[in-house]
């Protein structure tokens, strides 16, 4: 943890104005992916401004055995990144009428026995307050009073599309991908598996595959997207730009609901809401979403100031937990600076 803390501050550190005119972060975000203490970069880094591609680059492998190099477009599990993407389909359908987030969720899933049905409601799902550990065993603790983070609620809310809707979340997460020209994006089909990076465990820079992916087709909702960093900077522009809401909706998913605490931002518990971070570090107010799981690391990072998104996917997760976010945090922190130095 002293290496992530040294690496976080120095990346903050001031800078004369002469080496800001001649040093830009290209440069410190090169050195950061070159590197190979404490681990190596294995993914691909984008910075988009203004929807324009200001730093695209690969580094590391594909596949290690047959030394096959990464490209810029290649195809990423996001993990829970693929949360945010449910969030938006049911608000959409809230805004269609066809559910309601206030209301408890028996109503959409009637099959569920337990009480807590007539008291959890989608909002809990959403921002992750429902307090739901097991669907045959009761509360962990009563709906909206504390936030646990986890897959469960998103596999119901995908349960809930379908039962509102009439359409799968891969239908209708397809669609949305096809009308937003991420033509490079879908939902993980375990029986139609199309071709994308493998993911990596590693450990003292060296890399084992992760042979079984956990990714299913009802884990989809939660966790089963794969896309490319261009991809997702598109994705960001349509979100953050309120493209893909009504004004009332776009108000709610940019407003949090609750608080969580993640390491790449901090030690303090901040801001969250529908499977969005809502950080204020160094001064400035950006949003965030990560992921971390199956081989893979993703982080994608919104600076509204300057219309900046920056978008990490690495096809690596460290064996080692200290070192979970390691670069994306070290990144993250050089584009920060780059931003308030303005």
């Amino acid at each position: 943890m002293r290496l992530f803390f040294l690496l976080g501050i120095s990346a903050l550190l001031p800078v004369s104005v002469k080496a800001q005119k001649t040093d830009s972060y290209s440069k410190k975000i090169d050195s950061i992916i070159a590197a190979s203490v404490p681990l190596k970069f294995n993914g691909v880094v984008l910075i988009s401004q203004n929807g324009k591609a200001k730093y695209l680059k690969a580094n590391g492998y594909k596949d290690f055995v047959k030394k096959v190099a990464l490209k810029t477009d290649d195809q990423f599990e996001i993990m829970s990144n693929s949360k945010q993407i449910t969030a938006v389909l049911v608000l959409q359908a809230a805004e269609q009428g066809k559910l309601a987030l206030q209301t408890p969720i028996k109503k959409y899933l009637p099959a569920i026995t337990q009480p807590w049905a007539d008291t959890v409601t989608i909002h809990n799902l959403l921002n992750h307050t429902h307090g739901i550990i097991d669907l045959e065993k009761p509360l962990a603790f009563k709906a909206g009073s504390q936030f646990k983070y986890g897959n469960l609620s998103y596999t119901l809310l995908g349960e809930i599309l379908q039962n509102t809707t009439g359409k799968s979340f891969t239908e209708l997460a397809n669609s949305l991908f096809k009308k937003l020209k991420m033509e490079k994006t879908f939902v993980y089909n375990s029986k139609n598996n199309q071709a994308l990076v493998p993911g990596y465990r590693s450990e003292n820079n060296r890399f084992e595959k992760a042979e079984e992916s956990f990714l299913n087709d009802k884990l989809a909702p939660a966790a089963g997207v794969v896309s490319t960093v261009e991809d997702l900077a598109k994705w960001d522009q349509a979100l953050f730009k309120g493209k893909l809401l009504s004004p009332e909706f776009q108000k709610l998913i940019l407003t949090p609901s609750t608080f969580s605490q993640h390491n790449v931002f901090g030690k303090e518990s901040m801001g969250f809401g529908y499977n969005i971070r809502f950080i204020k570090e160094a001064g400035l107010d950006y949003y965030a979403v990560t992921g971390l799981g199956d081989g893979f690391t993703c982080l994608n990072t919104y600076f509204p100031s300057t219309d900046t998104s920056l978008i990490i996917l690495e096809n690596q997760m460290p064996k080692n937990s200290e070192h979970w976010s390691f670069q994306e945090a070290a990144i993250k922190n050089v584009v920060l600076k780059s931003i308030i130095s303005k």
